[in-house]
């Protein structure tokens, strides 16, 4: 008999948390949500996100398998972000809590010190 491996004994909301957690992660995915976007149209639509940061959650998402990074051949580069169909079905999932944290906006709002989406 085979030794179970550590992901096996991993719950699958750790695993959630893992793929999704840090501050701008889920709003990434709302981003890429919409369909193909450039870098510099992510930027824009997520206010107080460094360069770096974003690259660096970019890279952390393409590499859970959520996002696709594509690069087409042209002049100057075009590189286009998306959720992969793995990433479609976590923001599925995740839709829930979006709703549950605008129907307690007004409770949550002044204790958390969040910014308006």
């Amino acid at each position: 008999m085979q030794a179970a491996s550590d992901t096996d004994q991993t719950c699958g909301m750790s695993i959630a948390i893992d793929v999704v957690g840090g501050k701008w992660k889920m709003h990434l995915m709302w981003v890429l949500a919409e369909g193909p976007v450039r870098f510099g149209q992510i930027r824009r639509k997520l206010d107080g996100v460094s360069e770096k940061v974003l690259a660096e959650n970019l890279r952390q998402l393409e590499a859970s398998g959520i996002a696709h990074r594509e690069m087409y051949a042209e002049v100057p580069p075009r590189v286009e972000y998306s959720l992969t169909p793995l990433g479609r079905s976590l923001n599925d999932a995740l839709a829930p809590l979006e709703v549950w944290g605008d129907e307690n906006r007004d409770a949550l709002a002044p204790r958390s010190g969040v910014a308006a989406c």
